[in-house]
């Protein structure tokens, strides 16, 4: 995987990344507050395993919506996918 392309140093251990853009990637969109994510998630990989292809790189989550209201919560899932090979 190719390395950030920029990072910003926020302090305290935390710092803001753009990365690189993937070819492939299967998607999942989450609904709801971020401490229920596990089922989703694990639907994701299945849905991977099933279907013969395989992770390649860091999954990547991706805030769509974001109220008040955690029950309101958009987030989309992203599992970069190796390229298959024919």
């Amino acid at each position: 995987m190719a390395p950030a392309v920029r990072a910003e140093d926020l302090g305290a251990g935390v710092r803001i990344v753009e990365l690189p853009g993937v070819e492939r990637a299967a998607t999942v969109v989450h609904r709801g507050p971020m401490d229920g994510v596990l089922p989703t998630a694990q639907a994701l990989a299945r849905w991977i395993d099933a279907h013969g292809h395989r992770s390649a790189g860091y999954a990547r989550e991706l805030t769509l919506a974001c109220p008040e209201d955690p029950r309101e919560w958009v987030t989309e899932l992203q599992e970069p996918l190796a390229s298959q090979v024919c």
